[in-house]
């Protein structure tokens, strides 16, 4: 059983099972009185493996087997009972994420989590939250992100910055970053990831890592490198026994990466592959759907997208809807259907602004068709404001700046000035920035007209009040401003700000 638990630390699952297998056979040789503990012992590392070679159905098996005594003595004993039940609750909630019941893992997470702490087990309450973060992170980016933090916090407070488990944290708060958009911080966390989990340990874990760093290289418009990274991820799938959550996605953005090389060939050949099920979904749709605008077929697009877009295909989660409407709005402008593309883009904007989530304006650069916008009606000003500010130094991305490879043009993507945010257009700017906004402080504007106080803008972006203060002084020297208020109105008159009427809270 030692020599189980020391392979399952290497990664050896094939020895681990094969020690596993002589120790359950030599059950009947441990003296009575100690073989119950010794049955326990043997169920651990049986969870322990099918953890790790992800297959749920054995997971969810062993972790009622567990739980099934403690139970039953109504969870009594808080010592070995109150440990076995946590390590089940927990291992059951991990594999429920990864087979997509998110309200189970979650109710198994937090009670596994509670548990550990109140037993004072924080490894355990650790390995509960750096994979609960996951869960947190498909109800929300900025959720996902406190409770990666909140993890990490924990870890570090134990020593435990570089062990696999705190990788796991790591990677999650990686991924939180990339959606909002904030590649830099996105990357620093997934270097840190890297060193500290062992992908062969965690398999589920490894993949989800695989996959930020391939929508980190998407967004960078690397889609080379970004292909290397899903490959990596394709193989770690592999080891699973269960099929991922995050395989059709992850197959989907794999394609996208190969419509951005101009393999368009190779790409209708694996969607012909296809069974119409996988085809039929979402994240399917938008591939097809950029396949189209490759091939410079804008109609046969909107079409592909059609039943996303109203709804009697689901989405799933709030980013795929989003880049379905993005797509949307990109194909209805080639078409020269301005008021159809605007109203699509609105949508998309309607579902980032909530959350933050900027990923698919990179992946999907338009930076002609959000400056356009930004000229109109909008209750996004700030936020598109945001995206271009992104999209700025890219440079070149093909077709006109729309992100498909069918022509070239130079960066278009700058702050747009005088923006009027009425039904006029643009109007002669009152006055010019003295230098452009950096990103960090265009976040910080956009908490300006709230009533919310510098420490808890400060709480909202996870920066210390003086690093809010700071972007604050240098948004009010830019703007020439002396106080909040005035800030607040130049940011307007520039089109930084949207107007008061359509402002929505932070």
């Amino acid at each position: 059983a030692l020599a189980a638990a020391d392979e399952l630390n290497r990664g050896s699952l094939e020895e681990a099972e094969r020690h596993l297998a002589l120790a359950t056979r030599e059950l009947r040789s441990v003296p009575a009185e100690r073989r119950g503990r010794f049955q326990v012992s043997l169920g651990i590392l049986r969870l322990s493996l099918a953890r790790q070679r992800g297959d749920v159905p054995a997971v969810a098996e062993e972790a009622q087997r567990l739980l099934a005594p403690v139970e039953a003595a109504d969870g009594a004993d808080l010592g070995i009972n109150g440990e076995r039940r946590a390590l089940a609750l927990i291992s059951l909630g991990i594999a429920e994420t990864w087979a997509y019941r998110g309200d189970e893992a979650e109710r198994h997470l937090e009670q596994g989590v509670a548990l550990a702490r109140q037993i004072g087990r924080p490894f355990l309450e650790l390995t509960g939250l750096a994979h609960g973060a996951q869960i947190a992170l498909v109800r929300s980016y900025v959720l996902g992100a406190q409770r990666s933090r909140q993890a990490i916090e924990l870890a570090e407070r134990h020593g435990w910055g570089e062990e696999p488990i705190a990788g796991v944290a790591y990677a999650r708060l990686a991924a939180a970053m990339l959606a909002q958009g904030r590649l830099e911080e996105a990357e620093r966390w997934l270097e840190r990831a890297e060193r500290a989990l062992r992908a062969e340990l965690e398999p589920a874990a490894g993949l989800s890592l695989h996959w930020a760093s391939a929508g980190l290289e998407l967004a960078r418009n690397r889609p080379e490198r970004a292909l290397d990274a899903f490959q990596s991820a394709e193989r770690l799938a592999e080891l699973l026994r269960s099929p991922h959550v995050r395989a059709g996605p992850m197959r989907a953005q794999a394609l996208q990466a190969r419509v951005r090389l101009g393999q368009t060939e190779r790409v209708e050949a694996v969607l012909a592959e296809m069974d119409d099920q996988e085809r039929d979904a979402a994240v399917m749709r938008s591939v097809i759907a950029a396949l189209r605008l490759a091939g410079g077929d804008p109609q046969a697009a909107t079409v592909a997208l059609a039943p996303v877009i109203v709804g009697s295909v689901s989405a799933g989660a709030p980013i795929w809807l989003l880049e379905a409407f993005l797509l949307e709005a990109i194909a209805r402008d080639a078409l020269g259907d301005a008021d159809a593309a605007g109203r699509a883009l609105e949508h998309a904007l309607d579902l980032a602004e909530p959350d933050v989530m900027l990923l698919p304006f990179l992946v999907h650069p338009a930076r002609r068709l959000l400056e356009r916008h930004a000229r109109h009606r909008t209750a996004h000003a700030t936020l598109i404001a945001e995206i271009l500010n992104l999209l700025a130094p890219a440079g070149p991305r093909g077709s006109g700046g729309e992100g498909f490879p069918t022509g070239s043009e130079g960066s278009q993507g700058v702050v747009p000035q005088g923006v009027t945010g009425g039904l006029g257009g643009i109007a002669p700017p009152e006055r010019t920035l003295r230098e452009p906004l950096s990103r960090a402080e265009t976040r910080v504007l956009r908490y300006l007209p709230t009533s919310l106080s510098v420490p808890e803008i400060a709480g909202q972006l996870y920066l210390s009040v003086n690093t809010v203060r700071t972007h604050m002084r240098h948004v009010y020297d830019k703007l020439d401003a002396h106080r909040r208020h005035e800030a607040v109105e130049r940011a307007r008159a520039l089109g930084l700000l949207a107007p008061p009427a359509r402002t929505r809270s932070a």
